[in-house]
Parts: structure tokens; C-alpha cells; sequence
């Protein structure tokens, strides 16, 4: 999409590799993402982010130049931090992962709040980041969009569909799959396949 060349490194999070000592050596958090860009390491996908497009000649529109432009993006990913991110992953690990792991039910009453905060937060996408603009903030896209989107795909793994009852984000999730095609798709591949059929998880 960005024409950023790279060497793509699986990590199986299943059998834990990221706790392998050669792991710890590229990020000591035992954590994914981590890029190692001729010997600098760098974890935490926003940083990396903004890195590579500091680093990298992108298109401005990712992560603008323009100081006003890219304190708005900037806006969002600090915003989403205790917000989509948080609202979405904790709805995701309550329903879904944990019970998957641990074979265990979920809670209902644990996933019935949790559901709410995150329906809550993403009612303020639908009538606050996109009120009034196609994208989160502006008429372009922006990797604001790109973490946003990503971050709401994830809870349809536990059955839900955050494009319900919402029109100016399914709209705008369209827009970022057509504007992001091919990649936005084969990122998903797995999870898509995975919320088609819900009742035989497998990791």
C-alpha cells in the first residue's frame, strides 16, 4: 500500500514464542508487533506507525506534515488508547479468548458490561469522529483509520457486528476495506473465516 519494503516474520503466539529468549532479545515487553529496521527495534504499533512514515516516503495523507493535520490523527490514537482499543479488546478477551483458553463459559454479566461500554464507545465514532466527514478526521485517509477499523473488526469474533444500527460506519468501514484492498482483506482473512463460523474455534 505504502510500497515499504519488509520481511514479514510469523510469531506463534500459541506456543508462545514470544517468550523465547531470541524473542525477548528483539522486544523485551514478549509482545507483537516489534519491526527491527537495520538494528533499531521498535515495539508498539503506533510508534511503529509513525516511525515508518517519518522514516519512509508515504503518501502525506497517512500521517500528515502538516502540524494541524497530524495532531488531529495524533487525536485519535491517544483517544483510542482507553477507548476502542480497551472497549473493544476487553469485550473480545471476556467473550471469546479467555473462555476459548481457559474452556471455560464466559460470565454474562461481565460480557453484558462490557458490551455496553463498548457500545457505548463505539456510538461516539458513529456520531462524533463521523459526524460530519467520511473519514475519522477529514476527507482522507488516515492511519487513524486504519487502527480504528481494525480494532472494531475484532469483536465480531465473539458474534458481534459493530456495523449494526450504524450507518455512517458502515459506510466508512467500507471505504477504508475499498480504499486499503487488497491488504485490508488479507489481513482478515483468518478472523472472517473464523466469525463465519463461530461455533468450532480454533487458534
Amino acid at each position: 500500500m505504502c510500497n515499504i519494503p519488509f520481511e514479514k516474520k510469523i510469531v506463534n503466539l500459541k506456543n508462545l514464542e514470544h517468550y523465547t529468549p531470541e524473542f525477548e532479545q528483539i522486544n523485551p515487553f514478549k509482545k507483537v508487533p516489534v519491526i527491527d529496521h537495520d538494528g533499531f527495534k521498535l515495539a508498539e504499533s503506533v510508534g511503529i506507525a509513525r516511525y515508518l512514515c517519518r522514516e519512509f516516503k508515504v503518501d502525506d495523507s497517512w500521517y500528515p506534515t502538516d502540524s494541524k493535520k497530524q495532531a488531529k490523527v495524533d487525536e485519535y490514537l491517544e483517544w483510542q488508547h482507553l477507548n476502542t482499543r480497551m472497549h473493544c479488546a476487553g469485550y473480545f478477551l471476556a467473550k471469546f479468548l479467555n473462555p476459548l483458553m481457559r474452556g471455560t463459559s464466559p460470565k454474562p454479566e461481565k460480557v453484558a458490561e462490557l458490551e455496553k461500554r463498548m457500545n457505548d464507545c463505539i456510538d461516539l465514532i458513529e456520531n462524533v469522529w463521523l459526524k460530519d466527514k467520511p473519514f475519522l478526521v477529514g476527507n482522507t485517509i488516515s492511519v487513524a483509520d486504519i487502527f480504528c477499523a481494525c480494532e472494531l473488526e475484532q469483536p465480531r469474533l465473539a458474534g458481534y457486528d459493530p456495523r449494526k444500527g450504524r450507518p455512517r460506519l458502515t459506510a466508512w468501514m467500507d471505504k477504508v476495506a475499498t480504499e486499503t484492498s487488497p491488504h485490508y482483506q488479507d489481513a482478515h482473512k483468518f478472523l472472517n473465516q473464523m466469525a463465519q463460523n463461530p461455533s468450532s474455534p480454533k487458534l
